[in-house]
């Protein structure tokens, strides 16, 4: 029922999702990974935006997660969980060789990689949700904690609730929200965001481009930053950016990620041995909705 509700009160469009719950928008890659790896079930509602944290990384919190945008790993594998459960100081020791579950015992099963093993219904959930994908290996074994028993996981933590009916006996806690509160993040971050641009039409593109350091090595990187707004230079959520970098052995192609509730997007190029004062120019492609509109932008490698 609980499913039902929150999926016809969320709004959906063009790869994006707000939901009135919290107030915040899920969008393209995240929501994909959202929808295909068992979305509220398994990772609760947004309780942020999208939003680069002080390691550079474009996250989000859920409730039950931290989603990261790793664009240098394989298609596919872009998006990732936060291993919040090693950041909180979950792990516990690892099994002792005499308490190893027996390799042919179908209700446990031990993962070497962390020391420690998942076993009867918590196995059966992790199984049927995921995986390792999903919660990361275990990194303690069930224990009684308060009046539950636990198991922490390096993306999750699974409650035991025996008062609940047998398919909702196994729940996973808000380790998200913990996480966000335990990290000291800024707490305007969860404020509610007004929904995305679906409803409001947009009859023109506003785009601006800018670079990190307009004079640079003649070797190195470059962060690229691209805002999209519509007509009134209000801040377009979900926006398509590409970017085409003129060096001088060629053009190279980049895909950004969708634009933020900011309407802001950034990627970081790099680039070999150029002449000194030989400009890259960098052109900007955005495209929304039926829209499309382009800007220009560049820097100087120096010295």
């Amino acid at each position: 029922m609980l499913l039902v509700v929150a999926a016809v009160s969320a709004q959906s469009q063009d790869g994006q999702r707000y939901f009135d719950e919290t107030g915040h928008t899920v969008i393209g890659p995240f929501l994909k990974f959202f929808d295909e790896h068992g979305g509220l079930e398994i990772f609760g509602y947004p309780i942020t935006e999208q939003f680069f944290d002080s390691n550079e990384r474009l996250v989000q919190y859920f409730q039950r997660a931290r989603f990261e945008w790793r664009p240098d790993n394989p298609e596919g594998f872009q998006v990732q969980l936060g291993l919040l459960g090693d950041e909180l100081g979950y792990s516990r020791p690892r099994l002792a060789a005499s308490d190893i579950p027996a390799a042919n015992n179908p209700r446990c099963k031990y993962f070497p990689e962390t020391g420690h093993s998942v076993c009867y219904a918590y196995l059966d959930y992790f199984r049927a949700h995921g995986g390792i994908d999903v919660f990361g290996y275990p990194i303690s074994e069930a224990i009684s904690q308060g009046d539950r028993i636990v198991q922490y996981f390096q993306r999750a933590q699974m409650e035991w609730h025996p008062e609940r009916q047998t398919s909702q006996k196994v729940q996973l806690a808000l380790i998200g929200s913990v996480a966000f509160d335990e990290f000291n993040l800024p707490r305007a971050l969860l404020d509610p965001v007004d929904p995305p641009n679906q409803l409001r039409l947009v009859t023109s593109l506003t785009v601006w481009a800018s670079v990190q350091n307009p004079v640079t090595n003649r070797r190195g990187s470059q962060l690229v930053y691209t805002f999209v707004g519509d007509q009134h230079r209000k801040p377009l959520v979900g926006a398509e950016v590409k970017a085409i970098v003129h060096f001088a052995s060629g053009d190279q192609p980049y895909d950004f990620f969708p634009t933020n509730s900011r309407g802001i997007t950034q990627k970081e190029i790099s680039f070999n041995e150029t002449k000194p004062g030989e400009k890259i120019s960098i052109d900007i492609i955005v495209k929304y909705n039926n829209l499309t509109s382009r800007t220009r932008t560049s820097f100087l490698p120096w010295w």
